[in-house]
C-alpha cells in the first residue's frame, strides 16, 4: 500500500511538472503556431520518465542514507546523479527526434550535438536528483521519528497498564487478608452464623474481582453494588455500632470508575471510623455529577488518623496512585475532617461505560 502510494504520488507530481513546463514553453513560443497537444504532451512524457529515477533515488536513500555523512554514500549518490542525468538526457533527445514537438522547427538527429545537449542539461538533472534525494531523506527521517515516537507511546502505555495492574494486585491481598482476619475473629468468638454470612459475602466480592480482572473501568452502579455487599459484611462485625447509607444519583449509574475504587475508601472508613470507637458510628456515601466531573464522597463518623502502613493506609495511597495514572491532574482525592467526622472525596472526569 505504501509503495503504491509512493508510485502514484511520483507519477502525479511529474505529470503536473511536465504539464506546467509544456504550457510555459508553448506560451513563450505562442507566435510560432506549434500544436498545443503535441508540445505539451512531449513535455509531459519527458518529465514523466522521472518516475523511475525518483523511485530509485528513494530506494538508494534508504540503502545509503546521507545522515550521517559517509564517503561511500556521497560517492554513490554522485555517480547515480550523473548516470540519471545522462540517461534522461538521451531519452530527451530520442523523444525530440521521434515526436518533433516543434513541427518544422524541430531539429533532425544529424543536426544535434548530443554531447553538448546532455552537458547543457546535466546541471538541471543533477539539481533535480538532489531535490528528490533531499525530500526522500526528509521523508525517511520523519517516518523513523514517527515510528520511534509511536513505539515510545506504546511502551509508555504498556508501562502505565503494568503499573495499574500492579496496584490492583497490591490492593486485593490487603482486602482479602483484612476480611479473613475479621472472619477469624468471629469464629474465635463463636459467632459462627455471622462468620458464614461474611464468607458468603467475601465469595461474592472475590467473584467480582475475578470477573473484572484486567478491566480498568466499570459502571459505578456495579461498583456501588459490590460496595454495599462489603458494607453488609462489615455490618455483621459491628451490628450495634455501624449504620450506612448509599445515595447514588440516577444519572451517575452508568458513570465509568476504576475497578475497586471505592473499596479502600470504605475500608478506611470502617477501620478508623467504626472499629476504633465503642460508640455507634455512620458511613454515608454519595455519588453525583458536578460540572463535568463525577464526584464521590465517603463520610464516616470519627476523627482523622495519621497515615499508616496498614491495609487502610496502603489502600489510600493506592487510590491516589491509580487516579494519577488514569487521569493525571484531572483526578483528585482528598481526605479531610468534616464536622463530626471525616470526608474522603474523589473527583474524576465524567465518562460513561460503552
Amino acid at each position: 500500500m505504501q509503495r503504491r502510494y509512493t508510485v502514484l504520488s511520483a507519477a502525479g507530481f511529474w505529470a503536473v511538472f511536465g504539464l506546467v513546463s509544456g504550457i510555459q514553453v508553448w506560451i513563450s513560443m505562442i507566435t510560432h503556431g506549434h500544436s498545443v497537444p503535441l508540445l505539451v504532451g512531449y513535455y509531459v512524457l519527458v518529465w514523466e520518465a522521472w518516475v523511475l529515477p525518483t523511485l530509485g533515488i528513494i530506494a538508494l536513500a534508504r540503502r545509503f542514507p546521507l545522515i550521517p555523512l559517509r564517503r561511500v554514500a556521497v560517492l554513490g549518490h554522485v555517480l547515480a546523479a550523473v548516470a540519471v542525468g545522462i540517461l534522461h538526457g538521451l531519452y530527451w533527445v530520442a523523444l525530440l527526434v521521434v515526436m518533433r514537438p516543434y513541427d518544422r522547427m524541430s531539429a533532425e538527429l544529424g543536426q544535434l550535438n548530443i554531447r553538448e545537449v546532455i552537458s547543457a542539461r546535466l546541471p538541471l538533472e543533477i539539481g533535480l536528483y538532489l531535490i528528490v534525494l533531499g525530500l526522500a531523506t526528509a521523508a525517511d527521517y520523519y517516518e523513523r521519528y514517527r515510528e520511534r515516537a509511536l513505539r515510545a507511546a506504546q511502551l509508555e502505555a504498556s508501562l502505565a497498564d503494568a503499573r495499574l495492574h500492579a496496584l490492583e494486585l497490591q490492593l486485593q491481598p490487603h482486602f482479602l487478608f483484612n476480611t479473613m482476619n475479621a472472619i477469624s475473629a468471629l469464629v474465635r468468638n463463636r459467632r459462627n452464623d455471622e462468620a458464614v454470612t461474611m464468607i458468603s459475602g467475601l465469595s461474592d466480592l472475590l467473584r467480582y474481582t475475578l470477573d473484572h480482572a484486567g478491566d480498568q473501568q466499570v459502571p459505578l452502579e456495579e461498583e456501588m453494588a459490590v460496595l454495599q455487599r462489603y458494607l453488609e459484611i462489615q455490618h455483621v462485625r459491628f451490628p450495634d455500632r455501624m449504620t450506612f447509607s448509599i445515595d447514588l444519583a440516577a444519572e451517575a449509574r452508568r458513570a465509568a470508575v476504576p475497578v475497586l475504587l471505592l473499596q479502600p475508601l470504605a475500608e478506611n472508613a470502617v477501620r478508623h471510623g467504626i472499629a476504633r470507637s465503642a460508640a455507634p458510628g455512620v458511613i454515608d456515601i454519595r455519588a453525583f455529577r458536578s460540572e463535568g466531573q463525577l464526584r464521590i464522597e465517603v463520610f464516616n463518623s470519627g476523627s482523622m488518623v495519621a497515615p499508616s502502613t496498614d491495609a487502610g493506609g496502603i489502600g489510600l495511597r493506592n487510590t491516589r496512585a491509580r487516579l494519577q495514572h488514569l487521569y493525571g491532574e484531572a483526578g483528585t482525592f482528598e481526605l479531610a475532617s468534616a464536622g463530626s467526622g471525616v470526608m474522603a472525596s474523589v473527583s474524576i472526569p465524567w465518562s460513561e461505560v460503552a
